[in-house]
C-alpha cells in the first residue's frame, strides 16, 4: 500500500485532532475497570526511564514509564473496579476518539494506520499495580496484511477490538494493556504514535496448564525497532510489530 505525498501531508495535518482512548471492557460504563486519561493524546516515548544510578541504562536519551499504562502528558484515572473475565472467553475492547465519544462513532482518523494489539500482566493487585516491570505477554497482535491494516479493522468495527482470553493462563489478578500505534510519522524516530490503556481484571477458571515468557514494559520496545521506526508511505507490503509473539495456549 503506497500512500501519495498528498495522503502522508494531510496525515500530519489531522494527526493533532486523531487521538484515541481504550475506554471500556464488554458492557462495562466508561472507565469502569479501565484506567482512562481525560486527554487522548499519544506516548511517543517508548525507552526506560533514565536512572541516576546506572549510567548504563542511558542508552537512547530520555526513557518513559508512560509508555506502560499511559499517563505523564495525559494523567490516568484511577478506578475501584476489577472486572470479573472468563478465562477462554472473548472480550471485547472498546476504543473512542474521546471520552464523550458514542460507541460506534469515531474512533480514530484512518490516515492513523498501524497494528492493534493487547497484552496481560498477572499482578497481586489489579487496583494497585502500575504494571511497570516485567510479566508482560502479548494475546493479540492484528498488524498488516499488505492491503489493510489493524487499524482499518478496527475502525470498520466502530472501535471494537475483540480479544480472547487465554483458557491455560492462571486465575488471578491481572492488567490487561490494549495498545494502538499509529505510524502516520513513524519515519523518524519519536514519530511513532503509542495509544495504550490498562484494565483491572480478575481472571476465572483458568487451568494454570502453561506459563506464558513475558516481556518487561517500558523495555519491550526500542526507538529503532522496525515496528516503531516505519515509513508507512514507502510501499512496503510487509510490517513486523514490535514485541513479543502471541502466546498461545
Amino acid at each position: 500500500m503506497k500512500l501519495s505525498a498528498s495522503l502522508a501531508l494531510a496525515a500530519v495535518a489531522s494527526s493533532a485532532t486523531a487521538h484515541t482512548i481504550f475506554t471500556n471492557v464488554n458492557n462495562n460504563g466508561i472507565g469502569e475497570g479501565v484506567r482512562v486519561p481525560s486527554y487522548n493524546g499519544p506516548i511517543t516515548n517508548v525507552q526506560y526511564p533514565k536512572s541516576p544510578i546506572d549510567s548504563k541504562a542511558a542508552d537512547n536519551g530520555d526513557r518513559s514509564n508512560d509508555v506502560v499504562c499511559n499517563g505523564g502528558p495525559n494523567p490516568t484515572q484511577s478506578t475501584d473496579k476489577v472486572i470479573d473475565l472468563q478465562a477462554g472467553s472473548q472480550v471485547t475492547l472498546q476504543w473512542r476518539y474521546t471520552l464523550q465519544t458514542a460507541a460506534g462513532g469515531q474512533v480514530i482518523d484512518a490516515s492513523h494506520k498501524g497494528p492493534v494489539m493487547a497484552y496481560m500482566k498477572k499482578v497481586s493487585n489489579a487496583k494497585t499495580d502500575s504494571g511497570v516491570g516485567g510479566g508482560w505477554f502479548k494475546i493479540y497482535e492484528d498488524g498488516f496484511d499488505g492491503s489493510k491494516w489493524g487499524v482499518d479493522r478496527l475502525i470498520a468495527n466502530g472501535g471494537k477490538q475483540v480479544v480472547t482470553i487465554p483458557q491455560c493462563i492462571a486465575p488471578g489478578q491481572y492488567l490487561l494493556r490494549g495498545e494502538l500505534i499509529a505510524l502516520h510519522n513513524a519515519g523518524s524516530t519519536g514519530g511513532a504514535q503509542l495509544y495504550m490503556e490498562c484494565a483491572q481484571v480478575n481472571i476465572l477458571g483458568g487451568s494454570a496448564s502453561k506459563t506464558p515468557s513475558t516481556v518487561s514494559f517500558p523495555g519491550a520496545y526500542s526507538a529503532n525497532d522496525k515496528g516503531i521506526l516505519y515509513n508507512l508511505y514507502s510501499g512496503q507490503k510487509t510490517y513486523t510489530a514490535p514485541g513479543p509473539a502471541v502466546f498461545k495456549c
